[in-house]
């Protein structure tokens, strides 16, 4: 079995604007994200970090790194998931996020689990 089948992470994400907590007259946007990790290879991994680039529609980039994800390091077995719901605030309606997470195997390898790019838009914005 080769070393991608074995360390193989899957990620889902879903999005949501969340009006109640954004004032377009300030330029402040605010989405919701729910992500659900789940272990699709033959070994068991810990996430240890994320890594996010984060694009506004004026093409400005937010960059963030830190460990875990909200305050947890998750243990998925081969066929586990773990789901979280995060969020994040841009200067437009319309941006981008993606990224990675690292992971740790349970032999001590560290691998990416890359996180593909994924919309945040405000409902209509989009066409």
């Amino acid at each position: 079995m080769s070393k991608t089948e074995q360390n193989s992470i899957q990620v889902d994400v879903k999005t949501a604007y969340i009006e109640e907590q954004s004032n377009p007259v300030d330029d402040s946007y605010v989405f919701a994200y729910t992500i659900t990790i789940r272990n699709t290879g033959a070994t068991s991994a810990r996430l240890i970090s994320r890594h996010w680039l984060i694009t506004d529609a004026n093409g400005g980039i937010q960059e963030v790194f830190g460990e875990g994800v909200v305050g947890e390091q998750p243990y998925l077995r081969p066929g586990e998931d773990f789901s979280y719901t995060s969020g994040t605030s841009l200067p437009t309606p319309v941006g981008t996020m993606q990224g990675s997470y690292q992971m740790r195997s349970e032999s001590g390898t560290l691998f990416d689990a890359p996180i593909a790019p994924f919309s945040l838009a405000v409902p209509h914005k989009l066409h």
